[in-house]
């Protein structure tokens, strides 16, 4: 058995140390020794005999075993997996034996060096336990030149053909209101990305590749339900705690499956998915079929029509926003399951077609979920029909879901709607929707309420009956579908509806006027943004200005940190399309919560209260200068407001206040440009008042605020009943802000959820808050709130309210005022 091993130039290309790589994840050997080569031509060869670890479907890299037990990550250009797998051709996959020399992915150079940040690519040792002896670099070499030699580590014990792995496991139960469904699914296949150990799941005397999204919903584990977490593997233990963790902190779902929450029977007639009121005439959704051949045409052709397809569907995904951003995050999970990849290509060696091995591969899955007999898992496996119906049509050269044109007024009906084809629809056309099957926490049905669309689903086969054009009032609140109503029940529903429109429409045409109380006090209405589709609807919707920029978006679901020019250029957008309105830019804010792989953690107990927000920036400088040198280049000084999350007292504020004057001073800004702070900590409330002599504003994140003054993680189920932004002690500390803002002159505002409630303003307003910052959607209706205000009222209802002894009781005293 060879214990050291020769590496040969898997490329001709020029061979340059690490330290040349343009990111600090490869640069500054976050994720092992090795070195890089900036490729000269577009075929990457195995640099030493191996297993093949993982091709990702992008095929943008390579994972490989070596023989004396080395992993080797081979990484095809910088940010190349945004391509989504165009321009990139997999030869070989997981479990393949190869020699040196062997052909691994063909690439089109000029391609990806046109989509690429680099095509300089990183060859990095990913496990411990080995020295790379390289030879001098900084020079051109041929494919097959040798680079030097990697060896076990002085003291290793003897290598093996399977490096010597580590067992760990631990029990956990899930804290999430509806198990473990698609979206957490994702979640935690994500977040075993930066590890090497093998996961698997044990719940109810079955298992699951903890990888696999597919596998893991047929384990149909619920909410409350133990499942043990086992791991293999050199990182085993680091795996399994960050699994756990994950999963105790409620897997990024919201709210508790408690009966108030929980979705109603199926057997009972139609279910709210999404509120609302409409009136049009019916359209039944038929879907086209899709005949494919039973029988492939060769193995290798069928493999690599798959991989173009499911490239091709992953690359449609890309940029989805909003509500469509966690949907589309789950799909490209399950693109890249191991367990369907497996199912579908096991059919395509016995001959198969791509479409009949793909279509069968997801039945087989579907069938799988069903047997667990969950209805909420069971709803998922509309994601999986989209997929299907996706991949299938990318086989046979659609460009997409095909939906008929929609006339205005449509009520769509059909046996269920997919993400997909409901993307395609014309919302401007579409006044409802009502299905025969499906569930009202259905992808689609999150899709519908983002959207406004009223939509009945579980309304049984009888609506797939309906002639097309048949009148039809949907009443989503009331869960009735009406068929063909007579005058008055149409005149009825006419004027309820007319009532509706009439006051969205008052609000939204004075939604564009500065916001004034009663009293002529003016009180600033701003929006939450995450990209700069939000930014031109906060703008249609009226808002003053941006009161928080979540920059997560740039950092989230990717390989590699956006550089500065990337940054400056999507702040520059959103700054442009919100026009002269004001711009606070939130830095960073992720942690062990949202892992990303560039960051690699440690796994942290609890990441809520660990190393985030401006705790990672302090911690990682470089990341903090590329991002604040980025928002100053691409946001006008006098637009420009930049806001520092999770800080506690002046020693998190004042290094990135000279921070950022350094970087004023380095790109020649002499404006003054505004820093604040987000409230997010009972430390930082009670500071208010230092806080507030040094920075330029105060801004309260109540979700954060309302969890850690109440002891209750907002992830968590079995507490999430205790998280209220209305209690008394939240409301204490929102004065204590108040009072801190006032006492040094600066304004106080509020950018948490708490701000989209018209209920809460004239308590927020009586406490001391100027500036509310709430989604775009709320924002017509919270100016029309407001404008009805008077200060002196506020005030006496805001002491009330922090006298009360519950939620129940500020609510309570809340509508008696607003009466």
């Amino acid at each position: 058995m060879t214990n050291t091993v020769t590496l040969i130039a898997p490329f001709a290309g020029w061979l340059a140390p690490l330290e040349a790589v343009p990111d600090p994840v490869f640069a500054e050997r976050m994720m092992g020794d090795g070195f890089a080569i900036d490729p000269i031509e577009g075929v990457l060869r195995a640099p030493a005999a191996g297993e093949i670890l993982s091709v990702p479907v992008s095929a943008h890299a390579v994972t490989l075993r070596l023989d004396n037990g080395a992993e080797l990550l081979i990484h095809i250009g910088l940010e190349t997996v945004a391509l989504g797998g165009a321009g990139f051709e997999a030869k070989v996959r997981a479990g393949d034996h190869v020699h040196p020399g062997d052909t691994l992915i063909v690439f089109d150079l000029d391609a990806v060096a046109e989509g690429a940040k680099a095509l300089i690519t990183p060859v990095v040792v990913a496990n411990d336990g080995f020295v790379l002896a390289l030879e001098p670099g900084n020079r051109l070499v041929a494919a097959g030149d040798p680079l030097g030699l990697l060896s076990p580590a002085a003291g290793r014990e003897t290598v093996l053909a399977t490096p010597p792995a580590s067992a760990f496991e631990r029990e956990v139960r899930i804290a999430a209101a509806h198990g473990i469904h698609a979206r957490p699914a994702a979640r935690i296949a994500a977040a075993l990305r930066p590890f090497l150990s093998e996961v698997t799941f044990h719940a109810g005397g079955k298992n699951a590749n903890a990888r696999s999204t597919v596998a893991l919903l047929g384990l149909g584990i619920g909410n409350g339900e133990t499942v043990r977490i086992a791991a293999q593997g050199s990182d085993a233990r680091a795996a399994v705690d960050a699994i756990a963790e994950l999963i105790l902190s409620g897997l990024g779902e919201e709210g508790t499956a408690t009966a108030a929450h929980a979705p109603a029977l199926r057997t009972g007639g139609p279910v709210m998915a999404s509120p609302g009121l409409a009136i049009g005439a019916a359209l039944q959704l038929r879907a086209a079929e899709q005949e494919v051949p039973t029988d492939g045409a060769g193995v290798a052709a069928e493999r690599a029509a798959l991989d173009r397809a499911l490239a091709e569907v992953s690359g449609r995904l890309e940029g989805a926003r909003g509500a469509a951003a966690e949907i589309a995050e789950a799909h490209r999970a399950l693109l890249a399951d191991p367990e369907l990849l497996k199912g579908a290509e096991r059919l395509i060696a016995e001959g198969r077609s791509a479409g009949f091995a793909w279509r069968a591969a997801t039945a087989e899955a579907a069938g799988a979920i069903r047997a667990t007999g969950d209805a909420l898992l069971i709803e998922r496996i509309s994601d999986l029909t989209d997929l299907e119906r996706q991949v299938v049509g990318a086989l046979l050269g659609s460009a997409g879901p095909v939906v008929a044109a929609l006339r205005p007024g449509t009520i769509l009906l059909g046996e269920d709607l997919l993400p997909s084809q409901f993307l395609a629809l014309d919302t401007s056309r579409l006044a409802g929707i009502c299905t025969a099957a499906g569930g009202p926490t259905s992808h689609v049905a999150i899709l519908a309420a983002s959207a406004g669309i009223p939509m009945l689903v579980a309304a049984g086969e009888a609506v797939l009956s309906i002639a097309d054009g048949t009148p039809l009032i949907l009443d989503a609140d009331a869960t009735t579908l009406a068929i063909d109503p007579d005058a008055e029940a149409l005149a009825d529903a006419s004027a309820r509806l007319a009532a509706i429109r009439e006051r969205r429409a008052e609000e939204a045409a004075a939604a564009h006027e500065a916001c004034r109380m009663a009293d002529g006090t003016r009180i600033e209405i701003f929006a939450n943004l995450g990209s700069v589709t939000d930014a031109a609807a906060a703008v249609a919707a009226g808002a003053e200005g941006c009161g928080l920029l979540r920059t997560e978006f740039l950092f989230l679901e990717r390989e590699t940190a956006p550089n500065e020019e990337e940054q400056r250029d999507t702040y520059s957008r959103i700054a442009a399309t919100l026009g002269d309105r004001p711009l606070i830019v939130r830095t960073l804010d992720i942690g062990g919560d949202k892992p990303v792989p560039y960051l690699p953690m440690a796994a942290e107990e609890n990441p809520a209260l660990g190393l985030r927000g401006v705790r990672l920036g302090l911690a990682r400088p470089d990341l903090m200068r590329v991002q604040l040198r980025a928002i100053l280049r691409g946001v006008p000084a006098g637009q420009c407001r930049i806001m520092l999350p999770m800080i506690a007292d002046l020693a998190d504020y004042r290094p990135v206040r000279a921070m950022l004057d350094e970087v004023r001073g380095e790109l020649g800004i002499a404006e003054p440009v505004q820093l604040g702070v987000m409230i997010e900590t009972p430390a930082a409330a009670m500071l208010a008042d230092q806080i507030a002599a040094e920075a330029d504003f105060l801004s309260i994140g109540t979700n954060d605020l309302t969890q850690y003054a109440l002891a209750a993680d907002r992830g968590n189920a079995a507490v999430s009943e205790r998280i209220d932004a209305m209690h008394p002690a939240i409301l204490r500390l929102i004065r204590e802000v108040g009072r801190g803002a006032r006492s040094a002159r600066r304004w106080a505002g509020v950018c948490g959820g708490l701000a989209s409630d018209p209920l809460a303003a004239p308590i927020l307003i009586g406490l001391g808050i100027t500036e509310l910052s709430a989604t775009p959607a709320a924002v017509p209706g919270l100016k029309a709130a407001v404008r009805k205000l008077d200060m002196a009222a506020c005030v006496a209802l805001a002491e009330r309210a922090c006298a009360a002894s519950s939620p129940i009781e500020v609510r309570s005293i809340a509508r008696e005022a607003l009466a």
